[in-house]
This record gives C-alpha cells, sequence and structure tokens, in this order.
C-alpha cells in the first residue's frame, strides 16, 4: 500500500491501533439505533441503523447526541461489534 500524503504519518495514522468502544444496538420507538454507552442508560449516537426518512434530518438523532435509554431497549448486542473482537 502506498500512501501518498503531506501530512505527517503519526497524524495520518493516528488512533489506527485503538480498539473500538463497545457498541449497542438499542430499539427507539420505530427506529434501529446503534450507540456506545456512556454511563448506565445513556448512550451516544454512532448511527441510525433503521429509521423513517425524516428522523436522519432531525438533530436530536444526529450522530454524537447523548440519549436515555432503558435496559430492556438495549437487549440486542451489535453483531458486527462482536465479529470485529473475535477477529482481532
Amino acid at each position: 500500500m502506498n500512501l501518498y500524503t503531506p501530512m505527517p504519518l503519526e497524524l495520518v495514522l493516528e488512533g489506527y491501533g485503538n480498539e473500538l468502544p463497545p457498541m449497542m444496538e438499542i430499539v427507539l420507538g420505530s427506529m434501529l439505533v446503534q450507540v456506545t454507552p456512556v454511563a448506565p442508560g445513556f448512550g451516544r449516537i454512532v448511527r441510525l441503523i433503521h429509521a423513517p426518512l425524516e428522523s436522519f434530518l432531525l438533530p436530536q438523532f444526529e450522530p454524537g447526541r447523548i440519549i436515555a435509554y432503558s435496559d430492556h431497549q438495549a437487549s440486542t448486542v451489535s453483531m458486527q461489534n462482536e465479529m470485529d473482537q473475535s477477529l482481532g
């Protein structure tokens, strides 16, 4: 692999080997949302997986926003994150 960049290699590859935080998929109403837990009952939105189209435009569901959820909503763990951890 060749990488041509005017930036120092340390900046380009910063965080490359870091482990991803655990992610969960929760159901909020009719939406399936991927979040990173930050505290019990609170998570930071990573992305909307399945939602009505107008939900993608609402600022309360933008990535990085912290939302509250209950334990029964967070019962589904992201299979992609489990596969990444088992391969890595």
